[in-house]
């Protein structure tokens, strides 16, 4: 899965991470229709062959992002990458200012260009799990919140996710 975290299995789809499984099953559908090998026949041409790596790209990307748990390992480590990039903050969000998904396990929220933020349920709790205080001089600069950096699915924007340990329903 390393060399498919370099490349964005999404836009290889034609895609984006907050699309449902639905919605991602209906655009492989599309274009494994559209780049099948079998459609153009017995050609050898280099639109063929084009047209072939292009049918094999996709089905690699559907056979990791059609399944719940490597498409929840691929998102994370997209995530991480994202993260490692020194992109600017544009603003904070509270947890409780996003919408909750219940077929997806998320929390969502629009950014400004048309797309949108996304932290799962999983993430929230990892994060909670992981920043527990050391000491009680940590907990008292943090008072009680969490938070993560989480990166527009469209454009270059990214906002710090918080929220506070007394009003996690996780």
């Amino acid at each position: 899965m390393c060399a498919a975290a370099e490349k964005d299995l999404y836009a290889v789809l034609e895609a984006s991470s907050s699309d449902s499984a639905q919605q991602l099953k209906h655009k492989y559908h599309q274009l494994a229709l559209q780049y099948h090998p079998d459609r153009l026949g017995d050609e050898n041409s280099s639109e063929a062959e084009s047209a072939e790596k292009k049918f094999l790209e996709i089905d690699a990307a559907w056979r990791i992002l059609r399944d719940r748990n490597t498409r929840r390992q691929y998102d994370l480590q997209r995530r991480a990458l994202e993260l490692k990039q020194d992109w600017p903050v544009d603003s904070t969000v509270h947890l409780e200012d996003m919408t909750w998904d219940q077929d997806e396990c998320m929390y969502t929220y629009s950014c400004r260009c048309g797309g949108g933020f996304s932290v799962s349920e999983d993430e929230v709790e990892e994060e909670t799990q992981r920043r527990q205080p050391e000491d009680k001089e940590e907990e008292m600069e943090e008072e009680g919140h969490r938070g993560v950096i989480v990166c527009c699915d469209t454009c270059s924007l990214s906002v710090y996710v918080t929220w506070s340990l007394e009003t996690l329903k996780c």
